[in-house]
């Protein structure tokens, strides 16, 4: 019996690892990044990784709008649940949407840095 127990969990765990997210929105220690950046270079890297970043969020903020359109004109699709997928996406629209302008804002911040930096 414990075997199977054993062997049952192990599965259970094996499919949980394989189910994880495995991508990373941030691939670098940021931290260190902007503690470290000096340089005009360090500044301008820096910028274009937000920005970067700003555009996957921008991508994910679209991608939840068409989800929301869908979910609102075939609500019958989804019954009881439509409401509750309409509010999720709502949330994550507004989550993308200010993911999206504080990424643009470290981005902008970088820029000026990167004119006043040597």
């Amino acid at each position: 019996m414990q075997t199977k127990t054993f062997v049952a969990v192990l599965a259970v765990l094996g499919l949980l690892a394989s189910c994880a997210q495995m991508e990373r929105y941030h691939p670098m220690d940021m931290t260190q990044a902007v503690q470290s950046a000096k340089t005009r270079a360090d500044h301008e890297a820096l910028a274009v990784h937000y920005e970067d970043m700003a555009k996957r969020m921008q991508a994910k903020l679209q991608q939840h709008k068409k989800l929301l359109e869908q979910y609102e004109t075939e609500s019958y699709h989804y019954g009881r649940e439509a409401e509750d997928l309409k509010a999720h996406s709502h949330a994550l629209i507004r989550f993308y949407e200010q993911a999206a302008e504080a990424n643009m804002n470290m981005a902008a911040s970088h820029r000026k840095m990167a004119t006043e930096a040597k």
